[in-house]
């Protein structure tokens, strides 16, 4: 490698890494700034929890499928909450994909280097790689909850610190004895739905990484370098280990989803 390519592909790391690195500053800080509006302030996740519970007992007293106007203001901005971490943290994964793949490139091509060096891109190489899948798992968490933001919130209802413990005994009640009432139906909905939507990502996931697999596989098969096959294999191994957790996931969420009574009681019980 040239002085002049040497260089170039420095600043591009570099530029990588900063990237990164705001992207992940973004990710702790901007979601709550841009979900709030002038309906709906909230500055932490206590005021959260406090809004929430508060909105879900009147929802429940009112008895009806409709969210209350209180209760829509909290949805909608935990939609939005969700959406912007959604968005940051694809962002976020395209970058460290990108960081990954530049770094392990360098490792390989470092074989004359010197040790300390080829450690060096092998060490950051596994950290971008890590924070790579850190950030996939985040962008299917986030966009799960974008997707069913009720569904999300309702584990902020439990807890012991002014938790409505009447109102949630009502609904351990109507649980176990098969009553549903309009609120309660919206809740069985809303947490199947929530799990059919992780099912759906998760078995999406798989197949892609799958693909992967087959894709770097068939890579480091055809490559004459030997340094160059081992991390295309070992990058394939780790595709087709993440796929097969994913396929557990998929399993899991799809049997929640076809009976979600179960889930939704043990979670008024136990909490997640």
């Amino acid at each position: 490698m040239s002085p002049a390519t040497a260089a170039r592909s420095g600043r591009v790391l570099v530029a990588l890494v900063a990237m990164a690195g705001a992207l992940i500053t973004a990710f702790v800080v901007a979601p709550r700034l841009l979900a709030n509006s002038a309906e709906v302030s909230l500055r932490d996740e206590n005021d959260l929890r406090r809004a929430f519970r508060t909105a879900f007992v009147e929802y429940w007293h009112a008895g009806n499928r409709e969210f209350t106007a209180d209760l829509t203001q909290v949805v909608d901005y935990w939609y939005r909450y969700h959406l912007v971490k959604a968005v940051l943290a694809a962002m976020l994964l395209a970058v460290l994909v990108a960081l990954a793949v530049r770094l392990w490139r360098a490792f390989v091509a470092a074989g004359q280097a010197s040790l300390s060096s080829r450690v060096g891109f092998a060490v950051s190489g596994g950290l971008a790689t890590v924070l790579a899948l850190c950030s996939l798992v985040l962008v299917l968490a986030n966009a799960q909850g974008a997707v069913t933001p009720f569904a999300s919130l309702l584990p902020m209802v439990l807890g012991e610190d002014s938790a409505p413990v009447e109102v949630i005994a009502q609904v351990d009640r109507r649980l176990a004895d098969g009553t549903r009432v309009p609120p309660l139906e919206v809740m069985i909905d809303e947490f199947a739905r929530y799990h059919e939507v992780m099912a759906a990502l998760a078995a999406v996931t798989a197949v892609l990484l799958l693909g992967a697999c087959a894709l770097l596989w068939r890579a480091s098969v055809g490559s004459r370098d030997r340094r160059s096959r081992r991390v295309l294999a070992w990058f394939g191994a780790l595709s087709a280990l993440f796929a097969l957790v994913m396929v557990v996931v998929a399993v899991a969420n799809t049997t929640n989803a076809s009976n979600p009574v179960p889930g939704l009681a043990a979670l008024f019980t136990d909490g997640w």
